[in-house]
């Protein structure tokens, strides 16, 4: 403490005043004291990791036609927002404010809801025509990315300025389930009555010779010797490859490492596995899910988890055997699947018995139920 003597005229305040207040300047003490305060607030508050301790687990009624907002840690709804006649994806947005709800229509509606997560309410509707049968949803890199079944093509969405930004065909039948990369440079979709996966990649074009370009006059094809046609300029496209799997390939989803991508068929009930360096089969299980309808890693890829719509089996695999460790009945119908980013617990919607089943991953035993209305389907997850 500083030695500091005090005013004469200030003698007459008590000895425990000064033991307070060493500082000639009082005020610059207070302020330094408050800093203090304050600083060692912030650090306490904020968790290691800097992330939210838990979400909320986000699920569609089809019945109900309702977005149900889910405190996970209590299996309670908090809140539930109307949305459109037939809902059956949703995706949220990274800041965790938005949510997006597509309007499917066996591929012939043209809606996705926006709704305001914070106030609970349905702020407006996105009309993606000419782009019908909206489906599946990612939001990624400020985005949001669907499929688009009755259009056979992929589109993008900017909420900055709320305008629709890109599309793409496949050219495939039925192209449902939609995955985009961290980085937006990769879109994986499943064409379920084409039977096959959609490999999209952002793809830099530099200038060369008009193709099929002959050098003459010996006729040989030499590039290099050709300038690029007049006014090119490099420019991003997207390239596709189509990889076929097995008709009815729906729910699929890419290992947490992006090595692999694993896609279940609702028909012969095997499960395709493509190696996405070199866009090739690398394998397939005859894993006898038939009905399959979801797949879902866990987050540190070591199991899979496959939903049967037709039976209500959750097929569950290891990963790095290709081996089937368990099957647990969990209803009449298995649908949407969803696990926690720490694993714990998996939440898998079962539409035909109007519940969702709660997992217990370290059991692997259904350990619960969540009443989110009728028809539950599409499930997502959203930082708090």
């Amino acid at each position: 403490m500083v030695n500091y003597l005090p005013p004469v005229a200030s003698r007459n305040r008590p000895t425990h005043y000064y033991l307070f207040f060493p500082f000639k300047n009082r005020k610059r003490f207070l302020q330094l004291f408050a800093a203090f305060l304050l600083s060692g607030v912030f650090v306490c508050g904020i968790p290691k990791e800097g992330k939210a301790q838990h979400g909320l687990l986000l699920a569609l009624s089809k019945a109900d036609h309702t977005l149900a907002i889910v405190d996970p840690a209590t299996l309670k709804v908090m809140a539930k927002v109307p949305v459109g006649q037939d809902p059956h994806e949703v995706a949220a947005s990274s800041d965790g404010r938005t949510a997006y709800v597509s309007i499917y229509g066996g591929g012939s509606l043209h809606e996705i809801n926006v709704i305001d997560l914070v106030a609970h309410k349905a702020l407006f509707n996105l009309d993606t025509r000419p782009l019908l049968g909206p489906h599946g949803l990612a939001f990624v890199s400020g985005k949001l990315w669907f499929t688009a079944e009755g259009s056979k093509a992929v589109g993008s969405y900017d909420p900055a300025t709320k305008k629709m930004n890109w599309c793409m065909g496949t050219g495939q039948d039925r192209t449902h389930m939609i995955y985009v990369t961290a980085n937006a440079k990769r879109i994986y979709t499943t064409n379920v009555s084409s039977g096959t996966v959609s490999i999209l990649v952002d793809t830099l074009v530099v200038p060369g010779p008009p193709p099929g370009a002959i050098n003459p006059p010996d006729r040989q094809k030499r590039p290099g010797n050709m300038p690029p046609p007049p006014g090119f300029r490099p420019h991003e496209t997207w390239q596709q490859t189509i990889i076929p799997t097995s008709r009815g390939s729906e729910g699929f989803d890419v290992t947490p490492d992006s090595a692999e991508l694993w896609t279940a068929s609702a028909e012969d009930g095997a499960i395709s596995i493509i190696d996405l360096r070199s866009k090739r089969i690398a394998g397939k299980i005859d894993a006898k899910v038939f009905g399959a309808n979801r797949v879902k890693f866990s987050p540190d890829g070591k199991l899979a988890l496959i939903s049967s719509l037709a039976n209500g089996d959750l097929v569950i695999y290891d990963v790095a055997l290709r081996k089937e460790l368990k099957r647990i009945r969990i209803g009449h119908g298995a649908a949407g699947i969803m696990v926690q980013p720490d694993g714990a617990k998996a939440f898998v919607a079962c539409t035909g018995d109007n519940y969702i089943a709660v997992i217990d991953m370290k059991k692997l035993e259904m350990s619960g139920h969540i009443d989110v209305g009728g028809g539950p389907d599409g499930l997502a997850w959203v930082e708090k």
